[in-house]
């Protein structure tokens, strides 16, 4: 029992912490807006829209499923789409209580049910960020070709923004950093002897090695095309997810494709802040993103910022509505699964 007190100790304080960001970014987000005004979108918005995009918003948890066995599959493991699915719904569930825990929980879950070896999943889950931060390039590549504009208004709203609740920002903290790594690095050279001895050491090394192999899987891939199709319709369902919603609102409707694009990159930037659900920090994201897109429309900053919200207000729950009930349906089809 005391062994568990620090873990437990240590998650209560990482997700006190991570409520505490979501608060900060929710209040920056809906300081000095009128909220009458959002509500009032929020009650004209066509949820049919909202509909169609949860379809698309499943229709990736899928295709993700089916692609991470691609990735496991050099390495000898064949298992069912089924155990790939609950076990990644498994992961988005965790992330909602702490931030970036689902990596993991989804290969701990995997393990459960069809035995894969926790390092080598956990690398094809390393490798699967790296391909995702690709696929997001392309789409910030086309939102900088198409909305320039934006973009350096999107800019500028973050940086001022920053500047007002961030006044006394350490500019020397990326030096630190660098010189911390450095440290380690000797030290680790000098002692290296020394902790070759220790059993934590070698199992560490051998997480290490696993987690190199899953992170190889990708140069042995047996199906390369059907991964490429895979990872194009992750993110189109991406793409239709965030855009369909604009839609829903009278005022966003007769948004284009380049601008979902935008807001696909800009709520993608929302999501990476470690705030638990990606509260106040996708809210944020929203609001400075179509702030933007009216400024490069020669609209209202101040009524874009509003439907930003309004727009983040039906996004967000939704997201987490899939994330809800996908994760908890995976508990018990885990638990049916399991591999003693």
């Amino acid at each position: 029992m005391e062994e568990k007190k620090p873990s437990l100790l240590k998650n209560v304080v990482t997700v006190l912490i991570s409520i505490a960001i979501a608060g900060v970014f929710l209040w920056v987000a809906l300081r000095g807006l009128d909220f009458d005004k959002i509500k009032l979108s929020l009650r004209k918005a066509n949820y049919l829209w909202v509909l169609f995009a949860a379809v698309f918003g499943v229709s990736a948890y899928i295709f993700r499923a089916v692609r991470w066995n691609l990735l496991l599959e050099p390495m000898g493991y064949k298992i069912s789409n089924s155990n790939s699915l609950w076990s990644l719904s498994f992961g988005y569930l965790m992330n909602l209580t702490i931030p970036r825990s689902g990596e993991v929980a989804r290969s701990t879950a995997l393990y459960g049910v069809e035995k894969v070896p926790v390092d080598k999943s956990f690398g094809t889950i390393i490798l699967e960020r790296v391909v995702d931060l690709v696929c997001m390039g392309i789409f910030a590549l086309l939102a900088l070709v198409f909305k320039y504009d934006a973009l350096i208004a999107f800019y500028k709203s973050a940086t001022q923004q920053k500047k007002q609740t961030q006044p006394q920002s350490d500019s020397n903290t990326i030096y630190i950093i660098l010189g911390c790594i450095v440290l380690v690095l000797i030290l680790f050279f000098i002692f290296r002897k020394s902790l070759q001895k220790l059993s934590i050491y070698n199992k560490m090394i051998n997480f290490g090695k696993g987690i190199f192999e899953g992170l190889k899987s990708i140069l042995n891939l047996r199906q390369k095309g059907k991964f490429i199709i895979l990872t194009a319709g992750i993110w189109i369902c991406y793409f239709f997810a965030s855009y369909l919603v604009c839609f829903a609102l009278p005022e966003t409707s007769n948004f284009t494709p380049a601008d979902g694009c935008f807001i696909l990159v800009v709520g993608t930037l929302g999501m990476i802040i470690p705030a638990s659900g990606g509260i106040g920090a996708f809210n944020l994201a929203m609001k400075f993103g179509f702030t933007a897109l009216f400024i490069s429309m020669g609209k209202d900053a101040v009524e874009g910022g509003e439907l930003g919200l309004a727009y983040s207000f039906i996004t967000l729950p939704l997201q987490i509505i899939i994330m809800l009930v996908m994760g908890l349906i995976s508990i018990p089809m885990l638990a049916k699964n399991r591999k003693i």
